[in-house]
């Protein structure tokens, strides 16, 4: 069964590099540019992870992870943060809302399979 990721980005740049790497290794990739959107996505279909930047408009990472996991059809799906900010206390408030793990921008393709791999099985 292919696995379904939701990659949420405001740069297209950086969702386009997410989504080609993805597609490529086998997964379906649904984009989304905010925060906002991907709540939208995330609860109106089945998502097997996501991938979230932090600094987005209209609601950010962490905004978005605490809508989601508020909802019953948002526990349990593994979300990674993808940021170009590495602060521990960011990584501490992403855990506390309910992220499974963190990778720092720029990333290699090899990098992201291998984070998407480790949460998917």
């Amino acid at each position: 069964m292919t696995r379904t990721v939701l990659a949420v980005d405001d740069s297209p740049s950086i969702r386009c590099m997410v989504a080609l790497t993805l597609r490529e290794a086998g997964y379906d990739v649904i984009e989304a540019g905010d925060g906002q959107q991907a709540l939208e996505v995330a609860l109106s279909r089945r998502v097997d992870a996501i991938l979230t930047d932090q600094n987005m408009p209209n609601l950010d990472g962490l905004g978005f992870i605490r809508a989601y996991r508020s909802h019953p059809s948002g526990r349990g799906t593994p979300i990674v943060f993808l940021s170009t900010e590495s602060a521990d206390g960011l990584k501490a408030q992403a855990r506390e809302a309910g992220a499974l793990g963190w990778m720092v921008k720029p990333f290699t393709q090899a990098q992201l399979l291998a984070v998407m791999k480790k949460v998917l099985g």
